[in-house]
């Protein structure tokens, strides 16, 4: 986890996220008729506080992606905001237009998930770096090749590379280039999206505690998409699991793997694989088909592949609502679940 100074209840958030949706329409024939809707995102609302990790995890197709590149508007939401409290303003990105959205990008970056396809083949290191620094007024070139070399050197790159294109460098090398980029302008906010899913288990490593050094020396706020969560127990503060668009469950780091208090929760954590060689874990196979967001099921959008299952969760959608430990979570039976964290 990044050290960061104590965190409480009553800090305010750097970042306030209040009924996010984002629905894709579905067209059909000649004329594009809208004749539904995919609800990648449908209705998430978290608070990211200054100086944190907030992972987000979950199935691939569950929206974590989306969230990100909504929340950093990449993807305009349909509905929802998304508060940026910023020196004492409180700024909804969500409704800005994209004139007036260019200054505020310094302030928010994001980190890809594949490392080569987010980098130009036909630019060179400085360009690619430098480029946020050309489109945010910094003209100089010999102040620009300053700041590459710099940034270079605190990712773990060596400056004299500069001059070279991505195909020169690894895999794990050509993401710390991608890291360069996003602290071009000293951001406070970074979206780190699957950072190290492209990448060897031992680079992954490395990738990650560079990521810790940053934000310790930086003060850096991560929201961090992933689905691995052996590497969500190293680097997060909290951790929000999402399904079908909505979350499920939110808590402290280790409070969730511990004891979760959602069944999907449980049924992710049952998938970890256990260091000890010598004890088997309690595998859940979740059975049902993974929700579909242009047609989610009634109710519990998890019923149909929740072993807990009971009629009110067919019918009535659960809200996410505050249990007396402080977490959040979206599931009628939550208080009297006994439910299996992360053994070993």
């Amino acid at each position: 986890m990044i050290d960061t100074p104590a965190r409480t209840a009553e800090s305010k958030p750097l970042l306030s996220v209040r009924g996010l949706k984002k629905h894709f329409p579905i067209t059909k024939g000649m004329l594009r008729r809208v004749v539904g809707h995919v609800k990648a995102v449908d209705g998430v609302s978290f608070d990211v506080l200054p100086g944190e990790c907030l992972a987000l995890v979950g199935e691939s197709g569950s929206g974590k992606t989306t969230v990100g590149r909504t929340i950093l508007r990449a993807l305009r939401p349909t509905a929802g905001e998304v508060v940026l409290h910023l020196d004492g303003q409180a700024i909804d990105l969500a409704r800005e237009e994209h004139d007036a959205l260019k200054p505020l990008r310094r302030h928010m970056q994001m980190i890809f998930q594949d490392p080569y396809s987010s980098l130009n083949p036909r630019m060179t290191v400085l360009d690619i770096i430098g480029e946020p620094l050309l489109v945010h007024g910094m003209r100089s070139r010999r102040q620009r090749e300053d700041r590459v070399r710099e940034l270079m050197t605190q990712v773990g790159l060596r400056p004299q590379h500069l001059r070279r294109y991505p195909h020169a460098f690894s895999g794990g090398q050509r993401q710390r280039i991608g890291i360069a980029r996003a602290l071009a302008l000293d951001p406070m906010f970074i979206v780190a999206d699957e950072p190290v899913s492209a990448l060897d288990v031992s680079v992954q490593a490395q990738v990650i505690n560079l990521l810790q050094r940053l934000g310790t020396e930086r003060g850096l706020t991560y929201l961090f998409i992933a689905h691995d969560l052996s590497v969500v127990r190293h680097i997060a503060d909290r951790v929000a699991v999402m399904y079908c668009g909505k979350i499920m469950e939110l808590a402290e780091v280790e409070a969730l793997f511990d004891a979760p208090q959602h069944p999907y929760t449980e049924a992710l954590l049952s998938a970890v694989p256990i260091a000890d060689p010598k004890r088997k874990g309690r595998r859940i196979v979740s059975g049902g088909d993974v929700a579909d967001p242009s047609n989610p099921p009634t109710g519990c959008t998890f019923h149909p592949r929740c072993q807990y299952c009971q009629n009110r969760c067919r019918e009535e959608v659960p809200e996410l609502r505050e249990l007396a430990d402080g977490r959040l979570v979206s599931c009628h039976r939550a208080e009297e679940l006994e439910l299996g964290g992360l053994q070993g």
